[in-house]
């Protein structure tokens, strides 16, 4: 979460290149709305934010149980501020200006050792595991290629919720992609021939007018 367009941009495009999902929040309302009601694989925290403090987001992710790694990204490098923010929960603190070689690597170290909440993604009618990128509907199961696996996953992350194409694009090809390109129902499509079950709804709802939906 980082309240700097350019490099909240630079950490985006930098993690989506490696088969990242990433939301990102730039204020503490939204980023304590995520904490609290999504579930993270891993969260990068800056703590000066246009409308309070990074540290109340740590507290309050700590607050609801939630066990995601913690990254701290902060130019505040001095001994005291990093033992308070690890002290509050955080699992790691980076401070700026930092390499994306290096976040990338703590990033990925933070994820071998297993600390996630669940590698296993579920709803009603699909589950799937974000280690392997095997998707599963009933009997059913598929090994994903990373852009459809990309997709499923940021569907599945937001289980119920209706998603634009729009928001699939930004999310999984990056804010850069041609945004008059049909990518996205290409690759619902390719999903769809790999999961869905004759005589059995879509696992991926179409919702005319507005986008697509992965039932909760």
């Amino acid at each position: 979460m980082e309240d700097e367009d350019r490099i909240a941009s630079f950490i985006v495009k930098g993690l989506q290149a490696e088969g990242h999902t990433v939301d990102r929040a730039a204020r503490v309302d939204e980023a304590l709305r995520f904490v609290t009601e999504r579930t993270f694989d891993i969260v990068l925290l800056d703590l000066m934010l246009p409308d309070g403090n990074g540290a109340d987001v740590l507290r309050a992710l700590r607050a609801s149980d939630r066990e995601a790694p913690v990254i701290v990204l902060s130019a505040l490098g001095e001994i005291d501020d990093k033992v308070e923010l690890l002290d509050l929960g955080a699992n790691d603190y980076l401070t700026k200006p930092f390499a994306m070689r290096e976040l990338s690597a703590r990033v990925r170290a933070h994820a071998r050792q297993g600390h996630a909440t669940s590698h296993v993604l579920s709803t009603s009618a699909l589950e799937l595991d974000t280690r392997t990128r095997v998707a599963r509907r009933g009997d059913v199961s598929s090994d994903l290629p990373s852009r459809e696996f990309a997709l499923l996953e940021y569907l599945m992350r937001h289980a119920g919720q209706v998603l634009t194409r729009q928001q699939l694009l930004d999310a999984v090809w990056g804010f850069d992609f041609d945004t008059g390109s049909n990518v996205v129902d290409v690759y619902v499509g390719y999903l769809r021939r790999k999961l869905d079950v004759p005589g059995e709804p879509s696992a991926i709802e179409t919702v005319r007018g507005a986008g697509y939906r992965v039932p909760a």
